[in-house]
């Protein structure tokens, strides 16, 4: 029923618009991670027939508020203090920017062209406006952090929600959206998730545990590992990000350091290409340049939220497309 895409396509315009996406994704994840509790918690507990959703939906709900109450007070600086301390960083690299001459070592500076300085002041000058604009996001930060969990508790109580008999025809097709929608959710977000949680495993052992044993340190070390985390959600142009911050921050104290972090980053991300290209290529149908056209062109109407945004929801589109038959 036509009816049913032009409902879903204005209802994800929408909530790109309102930047509602936090929001929309924690219910994917509410939802999937309550259907996938259940059969576990049954068998674990051998409730009765019924009660293993509802005890899954109460683990979902409840879980993050416990995580919550048990690392806050160590962690409470930086999950509220996030957006200031991201504009920190954004200064300090631009400042590292314009210190790049006295970085490197002489004979390579010499080497540099001469309109090697005004790269660096527009550089320089990209980073400081980020930078002015993050010091506004405090409250839209913790917004997006209420977003989520309200998300969660929907996602959850959906899943255990009774499913009717008999559904009116405008209903089953939107049905059948939600749920192909649901598809592609798990087949590119979940995938993307624990390929950067693996990012971000490997680049805090490298930060914390590696470069301390050469005597080398690198400021706002928490905040680059949370950068990782985040940027790993993103296909391809995450790893660009993370690879930039960090090789800069790296500069901030020896070339030699950079260097390190430079290798060690293209290293772990050459093999997310091959998982990207098996796990979220492969079941998706997409290629590369598409990906990247999508994702810019989402970045540039939304704006970062977009990059989250763009493979998700190009998929969904292609999907729907490939199912109907017109791709």
């Amino acid at each position: 029923m036509w009816v049913s895409y032009v409902l879903v396509a204005c209802a994800l315009v929408l909530i790109m618009f309102q930047g509602l996406l936090p929001g929309l994704l924690c219910v994917y994840v509410g939802f999937l991670s309550t259907r996938w509790l259940s059969p576990h918690l049954g068998q674990l507990a051998r409730t009765e027939d019924g009660q293993a959703p509802k005890l899954s939906a109460a683990l979902v709900a409840l879980l993050p508020l416990l995580l919550v109450a048990i690392a806050l007070p160590r962690t409470r600086g930086l999950v509220l203090d996030a957006p200031n301390q991201y504009r920190e960083l954004l200064a300090f690299m631009a400042r590292t920017v314009l210190e790049l001459r006295d970085k490197l070592p002489p004979d390579m500076t010499s080497q540099l062209p001469d309109g090697a300085q005004e790269v660096q002041r527009i550089i320089a000058a990209y980073l400081a406006s980020k930078a002015g604009a993050l010091a506004l996001t405090g409250r839209a930060w913790l917004t997006g952090l209420l977003l989520a969990y309200v998300g969660l508790l929907i996602g959850a109580l959906a899943a255990v929600r009774p499913v009717a008999g008999t559904l009116k025809p405008l209903t089953e097709a939107l049905h059948q959206r939600i749920t192909r929608f649901g598809e592609t959710f798990r087949q590119i977000v979940v995938a993307q998730f624990w390929i950067a949680l693996l990012n971000t495993c490997l680049t805090a052992f490298f930060l914390l545990v590696v470069l301390p044993l050469w005597d080398a340190r690198l400021p706002y070390t928490m905040m680059l590992v949370l950068l990782t985390f985040v940027a790993g959600l993103i296909p391809i142009v995450g790893n660009l990000i993370c690879n930039g911050v960090l090789t800069l921050v790296g500069l901030s104290v020896s070339p030699a350091v950079a260097l390190a972090c430079l290798v060690f980053l293209v290293a772990i991300h050459k093999a997310e290409y091959f998982i990207n290209a098996k796990v979220i290529g492969h079941r998706t149908h997409m290629g590369v340049w598409e990906l990247l056209a999508v994702m810019f062109t989402f970045e540039a109407i939304f704006g970062p939220a977009g990059l989250v945004a763009a493979p998700l929801f190009y998929a969904y589109t292609k999907k729907e497309l490939q199912i109907t038959g017109w791709v």
